[in-house]
């Protein structure tokens, strides 16, 4: 602490601390203890308090399950982890936001308790709110528009700021608040800022959010706008005022346009260093007005006219009450088309809060008007939604599906979004590693989404697949050779830079397949010949004499420094080990099966991922929650567990799933979950676990039947009809599935039952 604190009062003194340390990335203390305010503004519907019920509010129906702040809180246990936490390190579990937003929304209207580092800009364990920003993913991205009541006596505080340079001070505004006095609901957050003696409520609309402020005086109230911040690097920004209540301004990085109206006279904007990395914009409101400030913002990608337009349409004179009224509406008619029977309240909770999290992703970007910046930055125009790329190395497994059988037209606009940006682009996105658009795009399409160009978006997918360039990296190698190499290194470590050689290998593989499906559905049976034949190359890393993927040199011999148990971030493997990817082939099981001698063989190998135990040495940030060698906290060994089914025993993949329902999500205080979230690919796992039905070959169009946590589900489908699964017996081992009343073949079931309705019956001992 630099010289500064002794002259600072102590509610700043903590703000100090608690931003100084967060910045480096401790968990914050508070230097004089948690004192409560002495006067605090009365709350009404605050539900229930406690940190497993928090935000109940006063919804009904299945939103009262939700608890937007399941997966905030932070995972420290190193015996689910597998490795002590090294310090200063927060584990990536989660990272999620509690804050206000519809499905799929431009706008999530949330609290940000420290903008670096943190995922999603809230960490539960924190003690001061700094701003409320309206964009999150929770991928250490957006987080713009940072937004702050202050009243008459706030200044801010003085945080040393990361780097060579520790006298170096940049301002901090920032309340303490503590979560008796917090809570939220699909479409609501509220919260008591403790130092400022100010309540915010919050609610949202597609493309605006709704602040209303409660303060105790009436007198020299202020906004701030600390837009040189968010969770994106911010290079400029600006403000004006538009009107007598009236602002409007940009914020870059994600080049965001807002559009603000209050509903109380602006005296003056007091801009410090307008544009700068550091400065901050203050709106001193006019005094004389009684009750609470409403502040009502639209957000653009476009212009600040455009914001303007949207904030019009959406909101207009609604009052926050009508908004907030209509958003948890919003909630409760997605989330209702699944109803329960049975399981317990954890379950009951658990459940509605991951098939929330499940809609929150890919984020609108188009206007009212139809109007949007597309990939070329360039501004287009389009009937259809435009919406954000989707995760989809982590989210083509199931979230994707999930989306199609929950809002079937947003999956459809997220395709055409898609292929928008292939044809501005001439490449189809990819996101982060392989090239799983093919899967999503392919498995809608199956599924009967197929109100887009699928001909010209199938010739944009085989162009990713069949000529080199930046959507698969290594493209010309795999067609020649048939796998990735990597090169030779002496001493490879976690961060060892190279090719991913065998995770891209096997999906690509994959993605051929799943190409190959579409090139069959349109009758191109040239390229579904070249692209099945394609799709067993990940035979090509299995090593018979190890009974692993392995990497392999150029010349192809095997990668000689081969430990299994150790992890990369993208040395042989993509954030993960042999032992991670060895049962990745989710479309040629049968195929993988035979590679480990037949199914004893694979039994006794799929065995020991589960047996053999984690080196808490090896430590690859991301892979992390372990059983065994199996990471459930990263996505790239998800299927592993289905792979008993596959040989006939599908009671030893039910006792890991029930374990991992029963004990990874929701871990110890109901908040904390196992991994990353990644914009809902964790929590749609456990949807479709919990419900009994999980994808495992997301292109195709069947459902592995597992035992769900319930006695009954109905699901109303897309297409209006009724599909229910029942569970009559208490037992956890599957003994037969019946459809319809009949006894079923197999483990599968089609997706003909969403679209005509139908029952299952899950029989079990």
């Amino acid at each position: 602490m630099h010289k500064f604190s002794k002259t600072i009062s102590g509610s700043l003194r903590v703000a100090i601390v608690v931003c100084w340390m967060g910045m480096v990335g401790f968990m914050p203390v508070i230097a004089n203890g948690q004192t409560k305010s002495k006067t605090k503004l009365t709350i009404s519907g605050k539900g229930q308090s406690g940190s497993k019920s928090i935000g109940k509010g006063q919804t009904t129906g299945v939103t009262r399950y939700v608890n937007t702040f399941v997966g905030t809180a932070p995972l420290t246990d190193p015996k689910i982890l597998g490795y002590k936490l090294p310090e200063g390190w927060r584990s990536w579990a989660g990272l999620t936001f509690p804050g206000s937003s519809l499905p799929n929304a431009m706008v999530q209207l949330s609290p940000m308790t420290r903008y670096q580092p943190a995922g999603a800009g809230y960490q539960y364990e924190d003690s001061v709110i700094v701003s409320f920003t309206h964009t999150n993913k929770g991928h250490w991205n957006l987080g713009n528009i940072p937004i702050l009541p202050l009243p008459q006596s706030a200044s801010p505080s003085i945080a040393g700021k990361v780097g060579e340079d520790k006298n170096n001070t940049e301002l901090i505004y920032g309340s303490r608040f503590t979560h008796s006095n917090e809570h939220s609901s699909p479409g609501f957050y509220q919260v008591y800022l403790e130092d400022y003696q100010i309540q915010a409520d919050l609610t949202s609309t597609l493309r605006c959010g709704y602040h209303r402020y409660t303060f105790k005086n009436n007198t020299g109230k202020k906004i701030l706008f600390d837009l040189s911040k968010a969770l994106s690097r911010v290079s400029t920004w600006a403000i004006e005022q538009a009107g007598p209540r009236a602002l409007q301004g940009f914020q870059s990085g994600e080049n965001v346009y807002f559009y603000v109206v209050l509903n109380t006279d602006i005296e003056k904007l007091e801009v410090k260093d307008a544009g700068t990395k550091s400065g901050f914009a203050i709106v001193h409101l006019a005094n004389g007005s009684k009750g609470p400030v409403e502040l009502k913002i639209g957000l653009s990608f476009v212009s600040a006219a455009n914001a303007k337009q949207n904030l019009e349409q959406e909101i207009g004179t609604k009052s926050f009450e009508t908004i907030r009224q209509q958003a948890n509406q919003q909630w409760e008619t997605l989330l209702s088309q699944i109803q329960i029977k049975g399981g317990t309240p954890a379950q009951k909770e658990m459940l509605y809060s991951c098939l929330y999290r499940s809609l929150l992703w890919p984020a609108l970007r188009s206007d009212v008007n139809g109007e949007y910046t597309d990939a070329k930055r360039q501004k287009s125009k389009a009937d259809f939604d435009y919406y954000t790329e989707p995760s989809l190395w982590d989210t083509y497994r199931n979230k994707d599906v999930l989306l199609g059988l929950i809002s079937p037209r947003v999956a459809l606009n997220v395709i055409k979004s898609m292929k928008d940006v292939g044809e501005k682009t001439g490449v189809m996105p990819t996101f982060f590693h392989g090239d799983h658009g093919t899967s999503s795009i392919a498995g809608a399409y199956l599924r009967g989404i197929d109100g887009f160009d699928v001909k010209t978006t199938y010739q944009l997918l085989l162009k990713n697949a069949t000529v080199p360039g930046p959507a698969r990296p290594y493209l010309a190698e795999y067609m020649e050779k048939g796998y990735i190499s990597d090169p030779d290194v002496a001493n490879p470590h976690v961060e060892t830079k190279a090719k991913a050689g065998v995770s891209k290998t096997l999906e690509y593989s994959y993605d051929d397949y799943s190409l190959a499906q579409l090139a069959k559905k349109l009758g191109d049976s040239a390229n579904y010949k070249m692209l099945i034949a394609r799709s067993k190359n990940y035979k090509n890393m299995f090593d018979p004499s190890t009974r692993f993927m392995r990497g392999r040199l150029e010349n192809g011999e095997w990668i000689k420094n081969f430990n299994p148990n150790y992890p990369y971030y993208e040395y042989m493997y993509r954030e993960g080990n042999a032992w991670q990817l060895s049962f990745f082939a989710p479309h040629d099981m049968q195929g993988l099966i035979s590679l480990y001698g037949g199914a004893k063989g694979f039994e006794s190998k799929l065995d020991s991922l589960f047996i053999v135990p984690w080196n808490p040495m090896y430590i690859a940030r991301n892979v992390e929650t372990m059983i065994g060698q199996y990471c459930h906290g990263n996505q790239p060994d998800h299927e592993a567990p289905f792979g008993y089914y596959f040989i006939g025993k599908p009671e030893k993949t039910q006792k890991i799933l029930d374990y991992i329902l029963n004990n990874l999500y929701g871990i110890k205080d109901g908040l904390t979950l196992a991994g990353m979230d990644d914009a809902g690919e964790m929590s749609a796992w456990y949807v479709l676990n919990a419900l009994g039905l999980y994808t495992f070959s997301a292109t195709d169009p069947e459902y592995l039947v597992t035992v769900p946590l319930f006695d009954q589900v109905n699901w109303k489908t897309s297409t209006g009809k009724q599909l229910v699964i029942n569970k009559p017996a208490s037992g956890r081992d599957l003994t037969s599935i019946q459809v319809n009343g009949k006894t079923h073949q197999g483990y599968f079931v089609s997706h003909d039952l969403f679209t005509k309705g139908g029952t299952i019956t899950i029989q079990t001992k």
